[in-house]
């Protein structure tokens, strides 16, 4: 006798990707949503159920003294990240990296790194079938070339369908994934 079993799904989220789409949705200023009505809303399109949510950040920097904008910009992260924890389904974690400042730029550190580690974790995890990946980064196009051999690959992503935007998107990325989910502003709200 076969059993029907359900895939499993891991949908892994680049929270500075998902930032820049909301702010654009959003004219300029972030859309207000529930994480886990968007990651039900995308899940549906991918024809699957993802219980297990990796959401990738860096706090904000501070320097050794911190500023009174660096000091509200780290409460209002840590009141945001409060808030994804006490989310009980999807169960999500959250991966930090860190921030730091180089001359005048503030760039995000050991975040692709944690975001690669998963994604072999997850190439070789048996129960894992299919990975939902928020990402226009081509850096990762090497590691999600090797996980598309054994995993269903799902390639989450927003354009604007202008050429040369912000949000242009990559073919390497596009030619690897099986599967890909456009994101639109219907995703960010709670549907019936």
């Amino acid at each position: 006798m076969l059993f029907n079993m359900k895939k499993r799904a891991v949908f892994l989220i680049d929270s500075g990707y998902l930032s820049f789409i909301t702010k654009f949705l959003g004219g300029g200023k972030h859309l207000k949503f529930k994480i886990e009505d968007f990651v039900k809303n995308i899940s549906n399109k991918s024809g699957c159920e993802c219980d297990l949510v990796y959401f990738y950040t860096a706090p904000p920097y501070q320097n050794p003294i911190p500023t009174k904008e660096e000091n509200e910009r780290k409460a209002n992260y840590d009141k945001f990240i409060s808030k994804l924890k006490q989310i009980k389904h999807p169960q999500l974690i959250i991966r930090e990296g860190r921030c730091q400042k180089i001359k005048n730029d503030y760039c995000q550190k050991g975040v692709d790194t944690l975001i690669t580690m998963d994604l072999v974790k997850f190439s070789i995890d048996n129960s894992i079938d299919k990975i939902l990946f928020m990402t226009a980064d081509t850096d990762f196009a090497p590691i999600m070339k090797e996980v598309a051999k054994d995993k269903e690959l799902v390639l989450i992503y927003f354009t604007d369908k202008r050429r040369k935007s912000a949000f242009t998107l990559s073919n390497r990325l596009w030619n690897i994934c099986s599967k890909k989910i456009k994101i639109d502003i219907q995703d960010f709200r709670y549907l019936i």
